[in-house]
């Protein structure tokens, strides 16, 4: 009887709109905050800050970006490994070019730049629709692959491609071990996930889903549908760019192309279908399912000893990774979001059977 919402009266309009209108969940949400911040960093070893947790955080931002065109706006994007190219060699045009420019604004700056390109490929939304508008993204994918390897300008001029990226320093403190790294990709994981969620609860988010559900009908009673989509497009963008700069600086320590290939896009696009689309939860879920799940199995596979050979394992986890993509689509469209929905559901109502 600890999980209720009876009797938590709401006497104006703030508490009426709040994110997380049952106190539980308030307080849980903030612990779970401050445990991510000020005791994960000085708890868990390097292995788990820096191959599991960094990679789970950046991966949902990333998420959050194609969640919002996708999962809210409705609009099949296989562009989002691009994307978050264009964020990376931004970041680091700018944060080499520029050293006396603070790291977060670079960050934005990056993130702005992704945006403006996301835009520029939502106009083509305009004039066709559904699978039309995944293989104009697609077409995205390749073409920013192959600007990334064939112009030298954005790689500095490195004759192999790759370009290292320089320790990340604000206010003369260098965030070069992993729980600082660690911190400034939950710092900004968390802070534009708070963006997300209030975008979606204004008038552009509502807008974005009634494009969604029927864009005739939409354009029928007011909606600005083009405004919607370029909306989507840009904002999409601007999240999967800044991820993009926080996975070349954070996690890789380089910027190569080979790290956004269209198997990065696809990657993403199986968090937003697993975890659940139009959610933003969704987005932590199927990011934290699909980092987990690997480790999962390779430890699994530690069972059979010699039996499984390493090109058996990773065939193994394509094919669960096919197999669970076409479960939730018949069983839970919605996702583990969805599940965790349903929990909470159950849980207000126990003990009572209905």
């Amino acid at each position: 009887m600890f999980y209720r919402d009876a009797g938590a009266l709401k006497t104006s309009y703030a508490q009426e709109q709040a994110i997380f209108p049952v106190a539980l969940d308030r307080w849980a949400v903030m612990a779970l905050v401050a445990v991510g911040a000020l005791v994960v960093p000085f708890v868990a070893g390097p292995y788990w800050l820096g191959s599991i947790l960094l990679p789970c955080l950046i991966l949902s931002l990333a998420a959050i970006g194609l969640n919002i065109l996708t999962g809210y706006a409705g609009q099949l994007s296989l562009g989002s490994g691009a994307f978050m190219a264009v964020g990376a060699y931004a970041a680091v045009n700018l944060v080499i070019r520029l050293p006396g420019l603070p790291f977060p604004v670079s960050f934005v700056l990056a993130g702005m730049v992704a945006g403006a390109v996301g835009l520029a490929f939502g106009l083509l939304s305009l004039r066709i629709r559904g699978f039309y508008v995944a293989v104009a993204t697609l077409a995205a994918q390749f073409l920013i692959e192959w600007i990334c390897t064939h112009i030298p300008w954005l790689v500095l001029n490195t004759p192999s491609g790759v370009v290292s990226t320089p320790t990340l320093f604000l206010f003369g403190f260098g965030f070069s071990s992993v729980p600082s790294r660690y911190l400034v990709a939950f710092v900004t994981v968390v802070a534009l996930a708070v963006v997300a969620k209030n975008l979606i609860r204004s008038s552009a988010g509502r807008a974005l889903m009634a494009v969604r559900d029927h864009e005739t009908a939409a354009e029928l009673t007011g909606v600005d549908t083009t405004r919607a989509k370029l909306t989507a497009f840009a904002v999409s963008g601007f999240y999967c760019g800044v991820a993009g700069a926080l996975w070349a600086f954070l996690y890789l320590g380089n910027v190569e192309i080979e790290a956004f290939s269209l198997h990065r896009s696809f990657q993403i696009l199986f968090m937003v279908i697993i975890g659940g689309l139009g959610s933003i939860l969704g987005s932590f879920l199927g990011a934290a399912f699909i980092v987990l799940l690997p480790v999962a199995i390779a430890n699994a596979a530690t069972l059979f000893g010699e039996a499984l050979k390493p090109d058996v394992l990773a065939n193994l986890e394509l094919m669960i990774f096919g197999a669970l993509i076409v479960a939730f689509l018949i069983i839970e469209p919605n996702g583990l979001a969805r599940l965790a929905v349903k929990a909470k559901e159950r849980l207000r109502r126990w003990p009572l059977p209905y």
